[in-house]
This record gives C-alpha cells, sequence and structure tokens, in this order.
C-alpha cells in the first residue's frame, strides 16, 4: 500500500524547497514520508535495518485514511 512521487531537483527553485525541508542537505535523494523527512538512501535502509521504517509508513498510511 506504499507509493511514491518522484520529484525532478534539477529546476533551481525545487532544489532550493528541497534543501529547506531536507535540513540544508544538497544529495538527491532525499526522501520524507508524508512530512517527514527520513533522509537519503543510506537513512532508509538503516531505519529499515533498525525496525522503524515500517511503523513510519504504518504511521503515515492511517494518518492518510
Amino acid at each position: 500500500g506504499v507509493s511514491f512521487d518522484e520529484i525532478d531537483a534539477q529546476d533551481p527553485q525545487v532544489r532550493h524547497d528541497m534543501m529547506l525541508k531536507a535540513n540544508g542537505r544538497r544529495t538527491v535523494p532525499q526522501i520524507f514520508i508524508g512530512e517527514t523527512h527520513v533522509g537519503g538512501s543510506d537513512d532508509i535502509h538503516e531505519l529499515d535495518r533498525r525496525g522503524r521504517l515500517d511503523p513510519l509508513l504504518a504511521a503515515q498510511l492511517s494518518g492518510q485514511r
């Protein structure tokens, strides 16, 4: 039940907005679950390894219903 939206950060305004939301991080991908900034690829894998990704996704999905 999880989907994602890919946003092209080549546009300077989009990249600026992403950096504001991502605490100044400039690399891509920057991953958000809802409004929660997760970080990059390594960060989401670490969340999963620690067993914290599924609860975060479940909380987001239950909030959308």
